[in-house]
């Protein structure tokens, strides 16, 4: 399994509209076909240039899945929030490959 993770730093005078926007967006992401799933969490590390932080992470199946995202899907669907908010959002992308994953047992008493 890998994750692709887009951290964003959104403008508070555009947060709301980008709210709205991603909403809509990340499904479009999950409509390729390349995703199994998506997790949007808020990043709650205050930082110094202002704005609210999220990260959205994209769980793919296969390093070919994300390839094929990314040489098929990704500058097309990216177009649109770099064209409504341009100057207003930092993004930057980070790919990770889950080594394992651990869940809690149940303890004998």
């Amino acid at each position: 399994m890998y994750i692709y993770n887009v951290t964003v730093n959104v403008d508070e005078s555009i947060h709301k509209e980008w709210l709205v926007w991603i909403e809509n967006h990340i499904p479009d992401v999950l409509a390729t076909g390349y995703f199994l799933s998506a997790k949007m969490t808020q990043v709650l590390v205050e930082e110094e240039m202002g704005g609210i932080t999220y990260s959205i992470q994209y769980t793919a199946k296969t390093r070919e899945d994300l390839d094929n995202y990314y040489k098929n899907s990704a500058d097309q669907l990216r177009q649109d929030g770099l064209k409504r908010f341009a100057d207003k959002i930092l993004a930057f992308r980070t790919e990770l490959k889950v080594i394992n994953e651990f869940y809690p047992t149940a303890k004998n008493n």
